[in-house]
Order: C-alpha cells, then sequence, then structure tokens
C-alpha cells in the first residue's frame, strides 16, 4: 500500500529567524527572505535571499544546502559584512533544507562543560524549506528578490525594505538609514 506523501509546506518545522542570541557574535539577526511558514519555492533562477542585521564585528555567514532525497549537500561560506540584505542563486535538487548560520568559531567561550553555564554564545541557524512549485506568496516574494537584484552594489532603504519584507519590528534604532544590497556569485 502507498501512503500519501505529506505536504511539506504544512509539516517543515522551520525558522526563518535564526540568530538573536546572546553573545557578541550570534546575537546579530539573521533572517532568511521566505514568507512565515520557513517555506519557499525560488523562481527559475533559484534566487533567494538572507538579511542580515547590524554587528560592530561581522563575521562571515555559513550557508548549507541539504538535499531531501540524500544527494550530497553544499556548502558556502559569504563574506563578512555589516547589516545588508544578501542575494544569491541556489543551484540544488528540491526539497532541499537550507540553513544559514554565524561562523562565530570556537574562541568565544560557547558551549562550556560549566552545568552552570547555561547561557550559550552560539545560536540556531536560520532554518528554511526549498520546494518546487510555487504559490503566491512565492511569486510575491519572487518579484520582490528580483526588484532587490536589479539593485546589487547600491542601497535601499531600510525602513521601507524591511516593510516589504514584514520584518519592520526587526528594524530598531541600531540599524542603519540605508541597507546595502550585496549580491553574490
Amino acid at each position: 500500500m502507498v501512503e500519501a506523501q505529506a505536504n511539506p509546506r504544512s509539516t517543515f518545522p522551520g525558522r526563518r529567524v535564526g540568530g538573536g542570541t546572546r553573545g557578541e557574535c550570534s546575537a546579530r539577526t539573521l533572517v532568511h527572505l521566505v514568507p512565515e511558514t520557513s517555506v519557499y519555492a525560488p523562481d527559475a533562477s533559484g534566487l533567494v535571499g538572507l538579511v542580515q542585521g547590524p554587528s560592530d564585528s561581522p563575521v562571515s555567514l555559513q550557508v548549507t544546502l541539504k538535499p531531501e532525497d540524500g544527494s550530497a549537500e553544499s556548502t558556502r561560506t559569504l563574506a563578512a559584512a555589516p547589516a545588508s540584505v544578501v542575494l544569491f542563486d541556489v543551484k540544488v535538487k528540491r526539497p532541499a533544507v537550507w540553513e544559514t548560520s554565524f561562523n562565530c568559531g570556537s574562541g568565544d567561550g560557547g558551549d562550556s562543560a560549566d552545568p552552570m553555564a547555561f547561557v550559550q554564545s552560539t545560536s540556531p541557524p536560520a532554518l528554511s524549506l526549498l520546494v518546487s512549485g510555487a504559490e503566491p506568496s512565492d511569486q510575491s516574494l519572487q518579484t520582490l528578490l528580483s526588484a532587490l537584484r536589479a539593485k546589487c552594489g547600491a542601497s535601499v532603504s531600510t525602513a521601507d525594505t524591511m516593510a516589504k519584507l514584514g520584518l519592520s519590528e526587526l528594524a530598531t534604532a541600531d540599524w542603519p538609514k540605508q541597507l546595502p544590497i550585496r549580491c553574490e556569485s
């Protein structure tokens, strides 16, 4: 008997917002630009994006794509940068789990053996599922990401951009007035 396969859009336990814990490195905001469900169908080019918040000491980002069919995962490192929108294409079989985290290194005192050290400096990654078959929420996001890609190398209003992305509550007074658009190859 063949069992019906569950719809990944309704069963994926993602978290589009990563970072945000205590610790100099990982306290920084990191958001995948995906619908609130953390499930997204990129356009034919595979364009995805993320927003990284302000930091006094930016570190690089580790991006991992894990195809659910068991094929080899891919990992790439994105250069350290101040608060910005980062856009890049992903070439991966779908569905695939997309994880992004800060490369905080091992010298920051996290993961102590002390049982009283319950506040750790590592943070959970942003976690999303990339699928095929766009829905209306995917299509509107695809359009927005394409419009941002047209502004590569320029800056956009933080308040306006975060509002369009549904992330206004994250843009505190610490954020710059303008966000650079970084396009990675």
